[in-house]
């Protein structure tokens, strides 16, 4: 039997909430609450005891009652809404934060980046900071040694690695501090969506790294927005709702089920006086019936069902990523170019899109709107993102983003003869060819 490098049972971490900051006060208040302490002690424990949230309870329940058994070389994601508990499931198997219940076992050494610079110190420099980060994770100096050339090329801060990280940008910091986590050899690795502030060139970095870590039989634990990434990088995935684990399985089971408790629950925000709640898009004209699937060589449409109160000529943003964030579609138009000045009531917008001809694989698409004059990130209200995945009986062996049908022909100026191309197997057979050398 297989022994499991991750085990929880019956994980459950409680926060306090809304507590105001009490005054520093003097001996003789101290004395007199004591007496006050005394007599309502009994009382909180027997509230604490019941298990039952009250009106005036201070506290929530970001994980509850979570097993999760992670067996060597497995690649998991953990997917859900913003809130639903992800983050603070790998902060208490990164032994950041304890559970208030229930237990995690972990076997291994484990690599944890969760958001930029943990562990670093602002005042030392990239090559300090690295030693330091290493010591942390328990690496010996050695080992470090044997990887810092390779930590600081994957990095790229060759030039400033002896200038303190507080005069690093944002990015600088993010690559010193993935490439820690990833080159000194953790057992497990633990990656929170800390990924999405690197640009698209990072990130296809970091997602390589990461399918190396896992071929090397090492453990990744994977949480991120991004569904396309996480199509691409995992074989497991479980989805969390309001902390609890309401479905493992597949990455495409997994994330199924995940759009479909997005159309239950609509995006919901308020912007300049107006309201606006979406629901989840859907595909009309698509060859096959299944959810989020296109072919890619021809049109369909895109119908996104919305109800909004008072909104004055937003503006309407559809974006298409591939699976390291790199845009590939950016479209735009303002509500009175199609007809209405004000959104008021239900409404389907409707989008005609052309045959996309992209490269067979997973991408995530949102839909995003800004209203005028609402002030600087309060008119912007953004979808949660979808999968498109693009299917077609065209060569996906190409490491292009597009992929079109295209007519090969040989037409002879002497002989009048024209031949057609040999077909698919021989344009594999030479993109494969391409790749050796």
């Amino acid at each position: 039997m297989t022994r499991c490098v991750i085990r929880a049972e019956g994980l459950s971490k409680r926060y306090r909430i809304g507590e105001s900051r009490t005054r520093y006060r003097t001996l003789r208040e101290s004395l007199s609450g004591t007496a006050a302490s005394l007599l309502h002690g009994a009382g909180r424990l027997m509230a604490r005891g019941n298990g039952r949230v009250g009106a005036g309870d201070r506290h929530f329940w970001a994980l509850r009652d979570v097993d999760l058994e992670v067996e060597p070389g497995d690649v998991m994601a953990i997917i859900g809404r913003n809130g639903a508990g992800k983050s603070t499931l790998l902060k208490i198997l990164s032994r950041i934060t304890e559970p208030s219940r229930g237990y995690a076992e972990i076997t291994g050494r484990v690599g944890a980046l969760l958001e930029v610079g943990a562990g670093f110190h602002h005042e030392l420099t990239g090559r300090e900071n690295i030693f330091l980060n290493g010591s942390v994770l328990g690496m010996k100096r050695s080992e470090i040694v044997r990887q810092f050339d390779a930590i600081v090329a994957f990095a790229e801060v060759e030039q400033f690695i002896d200038t303190p990280v507080k005069r690093y940008s944002s990015g600088m910091y993010l690559r010193l501090a993935f490439s820690v986590a990833a080159h000194l050899e953790p057992e497990i690795l633990l990656v929170d969506e800390v990924l999405a502030v690197g640009d698209a060139a990072f990130q296809k970095k970091c997602l390589g790294k990461m399918d190396d870590v896992a071929r090397d039989g090492r453990t990744v634990l994977f949480v991120s927005h991004n569904l396309g990434a996480v199509q691409q990088l995992c074989r497991r995935a479980i989805l969390l709702d309001e902390g609890r684990v309401v479905h493992r399985g597949t990455p495409a089971e997994a994330i199924s089920e995940y759009l479909r408790r997005l159309e239950a629950e609509p995006t919901v925000a308020a912007a300049n006086g107006g309201r606006l709640a979406i629901g989840l898009p859907r595909i009309e004209n698509s060859d096959n019936g299944a959810p989020g699937i296109i072919n890619g060589a021809q049109p369909f449409s895109l119908l996104l069902p919305i109800e909004a109160r008072g909104l004055r000529n937003p503006w309407i943003f559809l974006t298409i990523e591939d699976f390291v964030g790199r845009q590939i579609i950016h479209k735009r138009v303002s509500s009175a170019e199609i007809g209405v000045e004000t959104l008021d009531g239900t409404w389907t917008i409707r989008l005609e899109l052309p045959p996309l001809w992209l490269t067979p694989g997973v991408y995530a698409a949102q839909f995003k709107f800004l209203v005028p004059d609402s002030g600087i990130g309060s008119g912007r209200i953004i979808s949660d993102k979808f999968m498109l995945e693009v299917q077609g009986d065209f060569d996906p062996g190409g490491k292009a983003v597009l992929s079109p049908r295209i007519g090969w022909h040989l037409e002879s100026a002497t002989s009048g003869i024209t031949n057609q191309s040999a077909g698919q197997s021989a344009g594999q057979s030479a993109d494969r060819q391409e790749e050796r050398q």
